[in-house]
């Protein structure tokens, strides 16, 4: 009976291992002709974030996509505090551990994603057991535990890290969060001084959206230079590129670019994705609280992509793709905000209930037909 049992979970194991490296194989057979992260290896890399099925390998058409496009991983979620650290004192690593191994095991650039964040915090961070608001000095003794015990825990194995996201309005304010209301502007200099104590060799960066808006770029230029004269250590900044299909600008980006390197900083796309949808409004950006009621108008493609509209949105890709080659001594990363169109975010932000066709790849984890236009564009960078 053992010996049966035994015999029984080897096989088990074997046909989990084929199935596995068939999809892979069939994933590269479908894609030979357009390997992202080959053809952009001496320009950047290019980079995905993972969802939960991704990590644990449950989705294999999209780890097979993963493992045979992209060479840099971020974690979309299972980074964020409110997962990480969900009571006081309480961690739970089980996630994050399981998507640095994935990263490790297929010798890809570990992005951390994020510490400081106004969203997706947990509740207790802020307030006392009577639930008024802790003072400075808890607040910021918090703040460090947090970001030391995290970063720590990777040192050495995750190359950077999202330190403080989104904390610049696109008026080029200062957002008032908790952790601005409690700590001051102050905030971002101390996140940046624990990261880098936690782990001196990784990079560290500055993350958020609509940075080609002139006004939120001069915050956050402001912003920046205010930390480094601190003493804080930037390595990057990311452009979160949460597009659509006629904003923002080309030309405003790339003077987004050109700041941001600027400051003697590595600048990086960290979050793509271009929206073929409608938009609520003029310079729509990723602000996560920000929702719409439903309606059929705001949805327009719930049955499928138009072939006009696809062509406009590979149009859209190439012309991003173009100026970030144009800059690539300046850019180190271009990251993807999903593997396939129906792990994006944009399906239900900020109308739920709507379909979108926003990544390089569809719902089937196939190519979409520009993408070797994209990579084309490396071959004519060759000549």
């Amino acid at each position: 009976m053992k010996i049966l049992k035994t015999m029984m979970t080897a096989i088990t194991a074997l046909l989990i291992a084929t199935s596995a490296s068939a999809a892979i194989q069939s994933a590269k057979q479908a894609t030979d002709s357009v390997i992202l992260k080959d053809a952009f290896e001496n320009n950047f890399f290019i980079g995905t974030a993972l969802n939960l099925d991704q990590i644990w390998e449950r989705d294999s058409k999209a780890v097979a996509v993963v493992k045979t496009q992209f060479n840099s991983i971020v974690a979309e979620n299972c980074m964020k505090s409110m997962f990480l650290q969900p009571q006081e004192g309480v961690f739970n690593f089980k996630d994050a551990d399981r998507f640095v191994a994935f990263g490790e095991k297929n010798k890809m650039q570990i992005i951390g994603h994020t510490l400081i964040w106004h969203s997706q915090t947990p509740a207790w961070f802020f307030v006392d057991k009577n639930g008024k608001d802790v003072s400075r000095e808890v607040l910021i003794a918090r703040m460090k535990k947090h970001i030391q015990t995290v970063v720590s825990r990777y040192k050495g194995r995750v190359f950077g890290w999202d330190v403080v996201n989104e904390a610049i309005l696109d008026n080029g304010e200062w957002r008032k969060s908790k952790f601005y209301q409690i700590i001051g502007p102050q905030f971002i200099e101390l996140a940046f001084k624990f990261a880098h104590e936690a782990d001196p060799k990784a990079e560290l960066y500055y993350n958020d959206y609509s940075t080609a808006i002139p006004a939120k770029r001069n915050g956050i230029i402001a912003m920046v230079r205010q930390v480094k004269a601190a003493g804080g250590h930037v390595s990057g900044l990311g452009m979160q590129e949460h597009n659509g299909l006629d904003n923002p600008s080309i030309s405003e980006v790339e003077k987004t670019i050109l700041g941001f390197a600027g400051l003697g900083v590595k600048v990086m796309v960290t979050e793509m994705d271009i929206s073929v949808l409608p938009h609520v409004r003029p310079d729509m950006g990723a602000e996560i609280g920000e929702r719409h009621a439903y309606s059929k108008e705001m949805n327009p493609y719930e049955e499928g992509l138009p072939a006009e509209k696809m062509e406009e949105l590979g149009k859209r890709y190439v012309d991003f793709f173009s100026l970030y080659l144009k800059h690539h001594d300046k850019i180190s990363r271009v990251t993807l905000w999903g593997v396939g169109d129906g792990d994006s975010w944009k399906n239900g932000w900020p109308i739920p209930g709507r379909t979108d066709y926003p990544l390089l790849f569809d719902r089937n984890y196939q190519p979409k037909p520009f993408v070797k236009d994209i990579i084309a564009l490396t071959q004519k960078k060759k000549k």
